[in-house]
């Protein structure tokens, strides 16, 4: 079949960041509304709980990757790309349009959600409120919880550096990494299990495209609180800042304790450039 020009590599990376972005966002904040807004109206329990998000999440960050990861590496993640910035070489003129692309690709899949369950979340909550904001974007403890902007920023950067150690060590072809292509699925369950042992404080965006880009959406589509917290406070820098922070600090912790010990491959040769499989 004939092919026309090839797109820059740049705008082939972008656009691959843009749909696995998208296809992550899909599922997560999906996932969120169905539990959320559709089972508060009495739907069967069976449409889910805290356990069908954090697998959801966690699928949503394997499938996007699995798109995006032959042709931009699948960060899906400005902290992702951040930290491979600062300690793995990744171009640093290519960052904020990474950044662009993966937020784009979450707020045009917030869109789609919202779209697809707009007359769920009008019965739900016909006021757009609080109380069907955090199916979009995160709050201090999920809206709830006696959580503050700052136990909410450090629960950010805590998460968000398990994630980066994590990812890491999972694509270091000198530590015995996933084999057969199976790295992204390894890593979504990563983000199933911070789910699933760090979702009160925050929400876990550890990304934040995931985030800010929902956010976005949210506002521009009738939610005049998306940027505060339940408190009234400004809240939406919390899951920027703390993820690019966290995933840096664990990028740097991996190296400094495991990945600079780490011995080359046999024969003494160097190892070989190592896959840039990452995520949420």
């Amino acid at each position: 079949m004939a092919q026309g020009p090839r797109l820059p590599e740049l705008a082939r990376q972008m656009l691959a960041e843009f749909a696995g972005t998208l296809i992550l966002i899909l599922f997560g904040v999906g996932v969120v509304a169905q539990a959320v807004a559709a089972s508060g109206l009495g739907a069967p329990q069976s449409l889910g709980g805290h356990d069908s998000i954090a697998w959801a999440w966690g699928i949503g960050v394997t499938l996007g990757v699995y798109v995006a990861a032959r042709t931009s590496g699948g960060h899906l993640n400005p902290a992702v790309t951040l930290a491979l910035a600062v300690f793995k070489g990744f171009p640093w003129r290519r960052v904020v349009p990474f950044w662009f692309a993966q937020t784009l690709g979450a707020f045009v899949a917030a869109l789609i959600v919202r779209w697809d369950y707009s007359e769920i979340l009008a019965k739900f909550d016909p006021g757009h409120t609080l109380k069907s904001q955090f199916v979009f974007s995160t709050l201090p403890g999920n809206g709830t919880l006696p959580i503050g902007t700052w136990g909410a920023f450090r629960d950010q950067v805590i998460g968000t550096a398990i994630l980066l150690f994590l990812v890491l060590a999972l694509t270091d072809v000198r530590n015995a990494p996933p084999l057969a292509n199976l790295a992204p699925l390894i890593i979504g369950l990563v983000v199933v299990a911070i789910g699933m042992a760090f979702g009160s404080d925050a929400g876990y965006a550890i990304n934040p495209a995931r985030d800010f880009g929902p956010r976005l959406a949210q506002y521009i589509t009738g939610y005049d609180t998306a940027w505060r917290d339940q408190y009234g406070d400004l809240y939406f820098w919390v899951p920027i800042g703390g993820p690019l922070i966290g995933g840096v600090l664990g990028a740097g912790l991996y190296l400094l304790f495991v990945g600079r010990h780490l011995p080359e491959e046999e024969g003494g040769l160097p190892a070989a450039p190592e896959p840039e499989y990452d995520v949420t």
